[in-house]
Order: C-alpha cells, then structure tokens, then sequence
C-alpha cells in the first residue's frame, strides 16, 4: 500500500507522541522513586512507615532468593485465575439468559442492583463459616465481587447489538440460538474482553481481601503479617509485588484481545 507523504507525516508524529507519553509516564515514576529514596535517606519523611525503594527492592529480592516469594506469588496468582475463569463462565451464561429472556432479565434487575451495593467484605465471616477458613472462601470471596460488574457489562452489551443485523437475520429464518451464536458473541467479544481486563482485577483484589480473612499463604498473607509484626518495609514491599502481578495480568488478557484480532 502506498501512502502519501500526509500520512507518512502523521504516522510520524503519532508514533512519536506515543513515544513522548511513555517516556514522561516514566520519568514520572523514577522522579517520584528517587525523590523518595533522597527523602528518605536524609530521614525527612518516617522511613519505619513509609521506608524506601531500596530497602524494598533489597526486601523483595531476599524473599524471592529464599523462595518466598514464588511461593506466595503462586497461590496467589492460582486463586485468581480460578476465580477469573468461573467468573467469566457464570457472567456469560447469565448474560444469554438475560439477553434471551426479557422475563428473566426483569426478574433479577433488582437483585443484581442490590448486591452489586452490597459491600462483599461483610460476607467475608459468613464465607468461612459456610466453606471454611480456606482457598475456597477466597476463591468465593474473588468471585462476589467481580461477578455483577461482569455480568452487567456484557449483557448490556449483548442488549446494545446492531438491531438491523438480527432483523436481517431473522429475515432469513434464523433461530434465537443462531442469532446468539452466529451475530450477538462476535459482535461483542470486544466487550467480553474489556470486561475481563477490570475482572482480572478485581479477581485479584477479591482474592486479597479474602487472603486478609483466612490464608495461610499468599501476598495479600504476606501483607498482613507484615502488618502484625510492624514490617512495614514488608508490607511495602507485598503492594509493590501485587502491583506488578496486576500489570502482569492485565497485559496477559490485552495479549490474549491481539492474538484473537
């Protein structure tokens, strides 16, 4: 294809102004660690409650040198592929029926309203009452609060699919289960997938929270008994650790979206 010089102009610059928008987001960041590190060397800020970037990359790199760290990040990282996974499943199968059933879909409206401003940390104690102090309470925990955002956002998106593609279809003689099949997924698998990018987090918060409640293992574990025993460089260092896994997962799911365009 060739193209004029107006266009190779433009490709120019948008390529680099992309590259101006990652270098500043980064120099944002290393001013934001250096000025950090400088305040707190000179103790000017409270360094056994904020410590700093190099006392946590020292603490991070003992845990992962005596295995710790794998360990957690592995329990983890399982918890939350569990729950992401069931919570695609349950989101996709109410969102058919949802979009199937205008009966059904006014009959759980209100429930999905209510729970979806339900916090899901108060059912934490009932959790382990019910399933026990275990993975299946976090995994559970994990899923209660990413499932109604799922469900809501791509069954509004299955509601919002081209009207005249399903007339066309209909002309045609095509079923309810052809029009889901064949016109209403393709057209919204874009909306499945932004919709797992804000689930894969969320399934991660969940599992932390739940790894609060009742683990044994795991980082939100490690957070917390950071906490307990006044590690706060621990503590730092297990949210540094968990932000890295959430951008790990997240460009996990916009790889998996490039593969499948």
């Amino acid at each position: 294809m060739i193209m004029s010089e107006e266009q190779r102009l433009f490709l120019r610059k948008y390529k680099v102004n992309k590259i101006k928008i990652k270098a500043f987001q980064l120099l944002i960041g290393l001013l934001f660690c250096i000025v950090w590190e400088v305040l707190g060397r000179l103790n000017v800020i409270n360094t056994f409650i904020t410590s700093y970037p190099s006392l946590i990359i020292k603490t991070i790199y003992n845990l992962l040198v005596s295995g710790d760290l794998i360990h957690h990040l592995l329990v983890t990282t399982g918890e939350t592929t569990i729950a992401f996974i069931i919570t695609l499943v349950i989101s996709l199968g109410v969102s058919i029926l949802i979009y199937s059933s205008n009966t059904f879909d006014k009959i759980i409206d209100p429930y999905l309203t209510i729970f979806n401003s339900l916090p899901k940390v108060a059912l934490g104690p009932l959790l382990i009452i019910w399933v026990g102090a275990n993975t299946k309470s976090i995994v559970l925990m994990a899923i209660l609060i990413s499932l109604i955002v799922s469900i809501e956002s791509i069954s509004i998106g299955f509601k919002n699919t081209n009207k005249n593609m399903i007339k066309i279809m209909k002309t045609f003689g095509a079923s309810k289960l052809d029009i889901l099949r064949m016109v209403v997924i393709p057209s919204n698998y874009k909306v499945i997938i932004n919709s797992s990018k804000i689930n894969i987090g969320l399934c991660l918060i969940g599992v932390v929270m739940g790894e609060f409640l009742s683990s044994k293992a795991g980082i939100g574990y490690l957070i917390l008994y950071g906490s307990q025993v006044f590690n706060l460089t621990l503590v730092m260092s297990g949210i540094v650790v968990l932000l890295i896994l959430s951008i790990a997962l997240y460009t996990l799911v916009s790889l998996i979206e490039k593969h499948l365009d």
